[in-house]
This record gives C-alpha cells, sequence and structure tokens, in this order.
C-alpha cells in the first residue's frame, strides 16, 4: 500500500501537479508595526460554551463584554445557556472579576430577546449594542438592530435603528456591525461622531466572505436613534477627502482583500496612535483559517499588514474553529506597545485573554 500511495505522488509530480501555495496578506506591510509576539504563557481560558466577546470601556472604569450561546461566566452550554447575553469585567488584566449582567448563569437580569452581537459601545453612561440576527449563523445576514441601555446593561431597548434586507435596493446587505473603540465612554475620540464597521455580504453561506469588502458608517454620538443622521462613506474627494451619503447603496469599502473576512473588531490604540482592524480571513476553520490585523491613521485606511497568520500557528488556538478578536484599550499600555487581546478561544467556544506586543520597526 505505501508504494502504490508512493507511485501515485510521483506520478502527481511528474504530471506537474503542485501544493497550492499558502495564501499572503493583499496589503503593504505596515512601516511603523513589524508583527506582534504573544505570551503564550498568559493565555485565560474561562465560560466554556459562550463564543464572540466583543468589548468595550465604559466611563464607569469597567468593561462590558457581550457573548453568544453559552451560559457566560461561570456558566456552560447548559447552565444558563442563553443565544446572546451582556457581561462586566472588573479590575486589572492580572486580576479581575466577572459578572454576568443580562442572561447566562445567575445573571443580574435575564436576557429578553435572541440574536448575537460584534459591536458594543460605551457612550457617557449609556451603553449602546448591535445586534445581529435573531439565532445563529446565516440570520445574521438578515437584521441588524441598534439597542441601547440606561442602567448597565440591565435592561436592552430598541433605538428605533435597524437595517434588514429590504432596505438595500441596490447593494447586498452588510452584517455584525462592530463599533469604533477609543477610552473610557468614548472619551478622546476623535471628532463627534461614533463609527461603525460594516463586513459585507458577498457570498450566501456562513463563512469568510470572499471576495471580502467592509464599509464605514458614522452617526453623530448625540443623535445615535436618528436615521437620517447616518451616513455611509463614499470613497475620495478630489482633493482626498473622505466622502459621505446618507444613501446605504452608494457607499463604498474602507477595506478590500481577496483573502475575504468575516467578524471583525476596530480599536484606536492612543499610544501607537493608530487604527488597528482585526477580522477573520480564508477560514474561520483549523485547516486554512487566518487571522489579519492591520493598522491605518485614519478610519477609512489605508490598511497596512501588521499580521496574517493562522491563529493556530501562533498558539493562541486550539479548537477547531474561530470566531472573534479584539483588543482592550483599558489593558493597554500607556505607549501602545503591550496589549490585551480578548477573543474566542483559545477552544472553540469560550472567553480568551491574551497579552503581548507590538514590534515596531526601528
Amino acid at each position: 500500500m505505501r508504494c502504490f500511495y508512493l507511485g501515485i505522488l510521483f506520478c502527481a509530480l511528474l504530471a506537474g501537479c503542485e501544493t497550492k501555495p499558502p495564501p499572503v496578506s493583499q496589503h503593504a506591510k505596515s512601516d511603523v508595526i513589524s508583527g506582534m509576539e504573544f505570551d503564550l504563557d498568559s493565555i485565560v481560558s474561562m465560560a466554556p460554551g459562550s463564543d464572540n466577546w466583543v468589548v468595550t470601556w465604559a466611563a464607569d472604569g469597567e468593561q462590558y463584554t457581550s457573548w453568544g450561546d453559552g451560559g457566560g461566566f461561570d456558566g456552560d452550554n447548559k447552565r444558563g445557556r442563553v443565544s446572546f447575553g451582556v457581561a462586566r469585567i472588573d479590575g486589572d488584566v492580572d486580576n479581575f472579576t466577572t459578572t454576568n449582567i443580562w442572561g447566562g448563569y445567575k445573571s443580574q437580569a435575564p436576557a429578553q430577546f435572541t440574536g448575537k452581537s460584534y459591536g458594543i459601545i460605551a457612550l457617557g453612561e449609556t451603553l449602546w449594542m448591535w445586534r445581529t440576527g435573531n439565532e445563529s449563523e446565516d440570520s445574521a445576514f438578515k437584521t441588524q438592530e441598534l439597542l441601547f441601555s440606561s442602567d448597565n446593561a440591565k435592561h436592552w431597548q430598541a433605538s428605533g435603528i435597524k437595517f434588514t434586507v429590504n432596505d438595500f435596493k441596490h447593494s447586498n446587505p452588510f452584517f455584525a456591525p462592530t463599533f469604533l473603540q477609543f477610552g473610557p465612554g468614548y472619551k478622546d475620540s476623535r471628532d463627534g461622531y461614533v463609527y461603525s464597521y460594516l463586513p459585507e455580504v458577498t457570498e450566501s453561506v456562513w463563512d469568510v466572505q470572499q471576495p471580502g469588502e467592509i464599509s464605514l458608517m458614522r452617526v453623530p454620538r448625540d443623535a445615535m436613534d436618528v436615521r437620517e443622521r447616518y451616513e455611509f462613506f463614499a470613497g475620495f474627494s478630489a482633493h482626498g477627502q473622505p466622502v459621505w451619503t446618507t444613501d446605504v447603496d452608494k457607499r463604498g469599502s474602507v477595506f478590500s482583500d481577496e483573502n475575504g473576512i468575516m467578524r471583525t473588531a476596530v480599536t484606536y490604540n492612543a499610544g501607537l496612535q493608530r487604527y488597528l482592524l482585526v477580522t477573520q480571513q480564508v477560514s474561520r476553520f483549523k485547516k486554512d483559517g487566518y487571522m489579519g490585523v492591520y493598522e491605518a491613521v485614519e478610519p477609512w485606511g489605508p490598511w497596512r499588514t501588521v499580521l496574517f497568520e493562522s491563529p493556530w500557528k501562533l498558539g493562541i488556538q486550539n479548537g477547531e474553529k474561530t470566531v472573534f478578536w479584539n483588543f482592550s484599550n483599558k489593558w493597554a499600555s500607556e505607549n501602545g506597545r503591550q496589549f490585551v487581546m480578548i477573543y474566542t478561544g483559545p477552544g472553540s467556544d469560550s472567553f480568551g485573554l491574551v497579552q503581548g506586543r507590538f514590534i515596531l520597526k526601528e
């Protein structure tokens, strides 16, 4: 049998068959950050069965996070399981506590509805959250609804802002919106707008969308519930300035990649003075999944590559699939070089945390 298979391999090589080369980043390398180092000894894994873990830094100094399909902290796939919930993370990275606020095991308040979230943000004393779909997988393509909470995530209300497939007359829908993160309560934001990144639906299958496109939406922070005030990036003027439109069908991409995109997170690293975009690429599965990390000096790019690699090869994943990664602005060092990544991992569905550092070019 061994000779049989070797013979097939030898014939295939003679016939000119070649192993498919690994994917490469389609974006120029960063001229500021040459790479990332992960401290694998720092990995923390909690909340088995719960995935996603998008995070924001609130005005009260604590962090709020949303998970999907599990019981949240101290829960699992049976204890406290909900479609999605919201929790609080108190303390420093080396000494923190967790509390399920809305949904999950021993939560302070029950979950009110189903769905998923990949975008939560604190604006002053109010929390806002994008609700994506009403269940798992391709339900995420159908509805994007903005919710808000005025009591630290115990209760959530509809804002009246909702995008459904019927709102897109001449373009494909977007899915899984995520907020651009700044400091506590949106402190030190670049201007009076709140920005959301919008992964575009280019395939109907719940996996990495290929080709990959991400668009950008903004709204004045005091008009989060006013649909007419929402604007979409539509390209650049002759003078290189971003152009905005209120017509959702006329939006343009701020990030494009043939390697694809899926669930995405964007934070502003104040120490490095760079916007950092993280997204799933190529696939979300162990066989050929990649994580892409990119930086830019403006929210609309151009984006340059910091890291494009399999998270399994990096050692931060060990499950069969990946879901989501984002940086914690609260736990970043003042100079921005040391980071903490909160993510789904290292298993397929759990709360993961890993510390590391950006390697800067000399």
